[in-house]
């Protein structure tokens, strides 16, 4: 198997060398160039050739976001024009949104820098950890070790899902799940759903503290639905999405028939906190099965278990297809373990969500005006 050629975009010498030597210590990895800035990254796609690139986002003269948008606008797609990108960005308020913008503007995933690390070696660590599983998975290649590991993806046909031991109940309760690729899939699932939908919408989306509030904040502006990062104890209602904060698991909590969210700083599952398992495995026993589970584009397996549990106690699953994936690791571990009741692309998906829940509740008249991705209401 070819190596996997990657361009390290940075403006520090410090930086682009903790990267270039970590990935060069893989013998699946090759890095092939690197640049001070997103002018020169653009200039040398066409000479390096890389299967993909690490891209900073605060640089001189070209940052990182200019330079996602230069690369996926060249004009006729040109070679080179999807090349996987994973940012690094820091874990600050400005380093969520320019992130955030930075996977609008159609980079694919992101790391965090190492922060407060008392040595070299440990950045060393941080950034292996983080950033050769994405690589290989983004690039389609096995991961041998860790919470992504996984063989190399292949085209397969979707399992048929298994027989049922009951029927399928009408579902009280949207239990969504997604990683890589998963705030982009969800700016194109969420905005589609009216403001009437009957149940609420329990989200995960495996990302850190800071970025989960900001995340919410910008899908609020994108749908007619109310978005916002989950608080614990708050009531479940119709028309409101809960997203899970990061590093806390998002639950439901049952008294009295009376629904509410609950956070908890339990252990992680799947190595992840927020956990897909956790949230579809509360539901399930909040509501007695009667949950419709959604699982889009992400690394690993987290969903996959606390699919079965839905689709046991008479729920619903609705997984995204492979080639609308940008990894096909969450929602394929759900389809080939049969859980999946319809693997659908994309733009599939809120036609499903809507089709599979009960008649929406009337509105009263009132609608939310919308706004573009960043904007104000």
């Amino acid at each position: 198997m070819e190596k996997i050629k990657v361009m390290v975009v940075d403006d520090s010498v410090v930086v682009r060398k903790i990267v270039t030597d970590v990935l060069s210590e893989d013998p699946m990895i090759q890095v092939v160039g690197t640049a001070a800035n997103g002018r020169i990254a653009v200039a040398k796609l066409e000479q390096l050739k890389p299967d993909l690139v690490t891209m900073d986002i605060e640089m001189p003269d070209m940052n990182g976001i200019e330079a996602v948008r230069a690369i996926r606008s060249r004009a006729g797609g040109q070679a080179y024009s999807r090349v996987p990108i994973i940012m690094f960005s820091t874990l600050t308020e400005r380093g969520a949104s320019a992130t955030l913008d930075a996977l609008s503007a159609g980079a694919n995933e992101y790391v965090t820098k190492p922060a407060n690390v008392g040595s070299v070696a440990q950045s060393m660590e941080s950034v292996r950890q983080q950033l050769i599983p994405k690589i290989k998975a983004l690039t389609g290649r096995p991961i041998t070790s860790g919470p992504a590991a996984a063989p190399a993806p292949a085209a397969v046909a979707p399992r048929p899902p298994a027989p049922r031991t009951r029927a399928a109940k009408q579902p009280a309760v949207l239990v969504i799940g997604s990683s890589t690729g998963g705030p982009e899939a969800l700016s194109k699932v969420l905005p589609l759903l009216p403001a009437s939908l009957p149940v609420p919408v329990l989200l995960v989306q495996h990302m850190p503290p800071v970025f989960t509030r900001q995340f919410a904040q910008r899908l609020d502006r994108l749908c007619p639905l109310q978005v916002v990062e989950a608080v614990d104890g708050t009531p479940l209602a119709p028309g409101t999405v809960h997203i899970a904060p990061g590093d806390f698991h998002l639950t439901v909590s049952s008294s009295g028939g009376n629904k509410r969210t609950a956070l908890n700083q339990a252990p992680p599952e799947n190595f992840c906190r927020p956990a897909v398992d956790v949230l579809f495995r509360s539901a399930v026993a909040a509501y007695d099965g009667a949950v419709l589970g959604v699982v889009l584009t992400g690394m690993g397996s987290d969903g996959r278990i606390g699919a079965g549990q839905i689709r046991e106690a008479g729920g619903t699953v609705v997984a995204q297809d492979q080639a609308t994936s940008v990894v096909w690791g969450m929602p394929g571990a759900v389809t080939q373990a049969g859980y999946a009741d319809e693997v659908l692309p994309l733009g599939r998906v809120a036609e499903a969500i809507t089709r599979l829940l009960p008649h929406p509740r009337p509105t009263g008249g009132t609608v939310r005006p919308l706004t573009t991705m960043g904007g104000a209401r």
